[in-house]
């Protein structure tokens, strides 16, 4: 049957070439679409384990812009911190600063304060993290992006002046000392990020006698688990908002996300009908074509079953062919998306819209068979209906 098929389309080269690219141009997109359905879930998540927590403690249950800051962090710490359950805490502060930049323009930056922790959220590529203890001036952590841009190295001073929701002109400078570089995972590609201490962030947006974060990271202890966690820390504090990676991530799914599975799925069914449509009408053409070989095979003895599985087995082998050659370029096409969606304003750079799950390698091949099977409908009932008679005398006569 197969090498039946095999013949058939070699006989028409130029068909069967079109057909292959025309699958496999739908089947790239069909794999892109595949790959954005949850290609962002993933990274997500991806991300938010990346530094080692797997718990966030916030005050309120709202959306980011409207969350309140956490009040008396130090004593939510310290009761978390005890907890059998848990192994470190890390409470966070978030604000902004300005700088002058080569050209003596004001350079904005976001500056990140950290608690005393035996682990903290970010990758140290170069130097070291800010010592609370080094007694000397204040110590601070730069991206590359702002290291880059100010030509910044170990070592050297940077004053920065606090731009925390307070006038520019409320505080006064403060003079840091930049001690290495460091990776945050949620930076933008354009993103000036630095980071301290809490206490100098404080002292940087003159907050010096408060005692609020924004957020509170926690990892559990190994054996425990998250969900351990998050219960036993709503239990010590239920005035706090605990989630686990797993609950952050499924409420993501649920508001944040929902306009890209929503875009996948409208583009996935586009695509499956375009390509539907394409095999359907190469294969049509091809029967048609076909119709006096077709009836004189049968005269000689070829079964309708076997005339059936002809046709069918020739939309497999073009969906298949097209299928294969569909990954590779799937996979450049998504390249080039992702380019052009990293282009959008806050996305952190460690965020991929297409990322690759074994699961939409087998999602993908299902899909095409479908589509192969649908499209070889048409031909199939046209060939199992064929006059074997009439066909042979009509073509005599012609």
């Amino acid at each position: 049957m197969w090498t039946f098929a095999l013949r058939s389309l070699a006989r028409q080269p130029g068909r069967a070439i079109l057909g292959v690219l025309g699958v496999a141009a739908v089947g790239a997109l069909l794999f892109d679409m595949l790959l954005l359905s949850r290609g962002l879930l993933v990274s997500f998540r991806a991300l938010l384990d990346s530094a080692g927590f797997d718990v966030r403690v916030i005050a309120a249950d709202v959306t980011v812009a409207a969350r309140p800051r956490l009040d008396g962090s130090a004593s939510a710490v310290a009761a978390i911190r005890s907890l059998p359950e848990v192994e470190d805490v890390v409470p966070l502060a978030f604000g902004g600063a300005r700088t002058d930049g080569r050209d003596g323009a004001p350079l904005e930056l976001f500056l990140l304060g950290a608690g005393p922790a035996r682990r903290q959220p970010w990758i140290i590529l170069q130097g070291r993290a800010p010592d609370p203890a080094a007694g000397a001036a204040p110590e601070l952590i730069v991206n590359r992006n702002l290291a880059d841009r100010l030509g910044l190295h170990d070592g050297q001073e940077l004053i920065l002046r606090g731009d925390c929701g307070h006038e520019p002109a409320a505080t006064p400078p403060v003079r840091f000392r930049v001690t290495g570089r460091a990776s945050f995972p949620f930076d933008d590609p354009r993103a000036l990020t630095a980071a301290t201490t809490m206490d100098e962030l404080r002292r940087v947006c003159g907050t010096e006698d408060g005692d609020d974060a924004d957020i509170l990271l926690v990892a559990s202890r190994e054996g425990q688990g998250p969900m351990a966690a998050v219960q036993a820390i709503r239990a010590r504090r239920p005035d706090l908002h605990a989630y686990s990676n797993e609950e952050v991530v499924a409420r993501f799914q649920q508001v944040g996300f929902s306009y890209f599975r929503q875009i996948s799925t409208v583009l996935s069914s586009i695509t499956l009908f375009f390509g539907f449509l394409l095999i359907t009408v190469l294969l049509t053409v091809s029967v048609n074509q076909r119709f006096a070989e077709i009836a004189a095979l049968r005269a000689l003895g070829f079964t309708r079953r076997r005339v059936i599985l002809d046709v069918l087995a020739q939309s497999v082998i073009l969906v298949g062919a097209g299928g294969l050659v569909s990954l590779p370029l799937g996979f450049l096409l998504a390249r080039r998306l992702e380019a052009i969606l990293h282009a959008m304003p806050e996305i952190p750079a460690a965020m991929r819209f297409f990322a690759f799950e074994p699961r939409a390698l087998g999602v993908h091949a299902l899909l095409l068979m479908v589509t192969a099977v649908l499209a070889a409908a048409y031909p199939m009932r046209l060939v199992a209906r064929l006059p074997i008679a009439a066909t042979l005398r009509t073509e005599v006569v012609t």
